[in-house]
């Protein structure tokens, strides 16, 4: 197993996680901005306003891209498992 293939699995790794991620984070982040626009609006001032939004948004958004969260990983998994031989030899 030489370096670059080491590196370049982790890259993909990385790559990867990153993918996954960014729905999650991006639900998050925009429902976080709403309700601090709302507050703003509004002056309410209450910190744990946002909890349930965001909790209840990155469920929704879970939910919806769920299949296709499993299925990349699933075949990111598949695909480091398969070529595993490859790798060692």
């Amino acid at each position: 197993m030489t370096p670059e293939v080491i590196t370049n699995l982790a890259s993909h790794a990385m790559y990867i996680t990153l993918l996954v991620a960014s729905p999650l984070l991006a639900s998050a982040l925009f429902i976080g901005l709403i309700v601090s626009l709302f507050q703003a609006a509004t002056q309410i001032n209450e910190m744990t306003l946002s909890f349930i939004p965001k909790i209840l948004g990155v469920f929704g958004t879970l939910v919806l891209a769920g299949p296709w969260l499993l299925e990349t990983l699933m075949h990111f998994t598949r695909s480091v498992f398969t070529g595993f031989p490859h790798l060692i030899g």
